[in-house]
């Protein structure tokens, strides 16, 4: 017998939380960016690769929490380490010895990197990047890809309620994949630009992600240091899914400043920069301090996590799977007769229908069918891989999304 998703709790938890909370939820966990009425709005549990909502309804996750969860969720090995650290305590009054240790450990297998700092969020790294090049530099002009990610800091929300022309007055921009883009705009501004902040590969939300072209990032590269540009290389979301040391690594650049968080942690809330020994002296300079940036949990959580990604080989068992997702879906789209576009590496993927036109109305119906089927999938965001996915757990999300074909090619026939 199937059976029927429902969400009672859910929704009466989301009315709740509606009064005392504007609009309930808020961000990009915000539920009118899915598909009314097929998915859950308050979660209970996680285990692996499948979670659980209030309702008590089981899906196989592929956003890992929008990214953070990368060995699956509550890892045995990360949660010892966790337990082990939480029975001695978490925030003093100044860092454990795990700060030391984690900064070593990052440092050592990352190529392009001789320090480290700690924060909680990647918008925090990601502000401090642009200061720390700023202040090494002497310059104030930031340039950044159209339309890219980089936080909820004025100078780069995608939602500009409540920010002032001000705020943004010093950024200036240029397209991903367009070299010559890039050199007008650094031309246009000649000696005023401190830092290119850029993602290894496009993957802003609603769009389908972009793989460097060739030349394109070493393009970038030699642009910066012709120019005396600090190159800021924001790995929040890829960062750990396709290269231990980093995803320039991957793709062959190896940036001034390297931002990190999301999968550093397993889902504990930690956040780090990483710079080049030229850039040590700024970044002692720029003021970066929070209450809560020492705590030794997840830092904990961290060193346990990038040491297990490691022993395990994670990065290569997600990029095999999600292969063999990628292969799957593809092969369900030909022969339900739907053009589509399943982009960004195997590990982080994204599929669209070519024949939504930026809608989105199809790829609605498909996630929702899927979400209502047990497989949890955003219709607008990239799709995460992680190292607990299991081949089961692909031949059972593929008999779900041939469903969810068939549902979509009935509705829009």
């Amino acid at each position: 017998m199937v059976k029927t998703y429902t969400f009672d709790k859910s929704n009466a938890l989301m009315e709740r939380a509606r009064k005392v909370v504007p609009g309930g939820i808020y961000g990009h966990q915000n539920p009118i960016m899915l598909t009314r009425g097929a998915f859950p709005s308050f979660f209970a549990r996680g285990e692996g690769s499948h979670i659980w909502d209030v309702d008590g309804n089981e899906y196989i996750d592929y956003m890992c929490s929008y990214g953070p969860i990368v060995l699956g969720h509550r890892h045995p090995k990360v949660e010892e380490a966790v337990r082990r650290q939480a029975d001695l305590g978490n925030c003093f009054n100044a860092p454990g010895p795990l700060w030391v240790d984690l900064a070593e450990y990052l440092v050592s297998i990352t190529p392009c990197a001789d320090w480290t700092v700690f924060a909680k969020n990647g918008s925090d790294v990601c502000t401090w990047a642009t200061e720390v090049a700023r202040h090494a530099t002497g310059r104030k002009k930031i340039a950044m890809c159209s339309g890219a990610y980089h936080g909820t800091h004025a100078w780069c929300t995608p939602a500009p309620a409540g920010v002032t022309s001000e705020d943004r007055a010093n950024i200036v921009y240029f397209h991903f994949n367009q070299l010559e883009s890039l050199r007008h705009t650094v031309a246009e501004h000649q000696g005023e630009i401190a830092g290119v902040i850029l993602s290894p590969f496009r993957h802003d939300a609603g769009h389908d992600s972009e793989l460097p072209v060739e030349g394109f990032l070493a393009g970038v590269r030699e642009l910066c240091d012709r120019n005396g540009i600090v190159l800021i290389l924001d790995d929040v979301r890829a960062g750990f899914r396709l290269h231990l040391g980093g995803s320039g690594e991957f793709f062959g650049i190896r940036p001034d400043l390297t931002t990190y968080c999301k999968a550093i942690a397993n889902g504990y809330p930690l956040s780090a920069c990483l710079g080049r020994e030229s850039l040590r002296q700024a970044a002692q300079e720029v003021f970066f301090t929070g209450s809560y940036f020492t705590s030794a949990v997840p830092m904990a959580a961290a060193l346990a996590c990038l040491k297990e990604l490691k022993a395990a080989n994670g990065i290569e068992r997600m990029r095999m799977l999600g292969e063999k997702l990628r292969d799957g879906m593809l092969a369900q789209a030909r022969g339900a007769g739907f053009e589509v576009t399943y982009s960004g590496p195997p590990a982080i993927p994204y599929m669209t229908f070519k024949d939504d036109g930026g809608r989105y109305d199809r790829m609605k119906v498909f996630a929702g069918e899927c979400s209502l089927k047990g497989v949890y999938l955003a219709p607008r965001h990239n799709w995460f891989i992680s190292a607990a996915h299991t081949e089961e757990d692909i031949k059972q999300t593929l008999a779900v999304t041939e469903q969810a074909f068939a549902a979509v090619r009935a509705q829009f026939a």
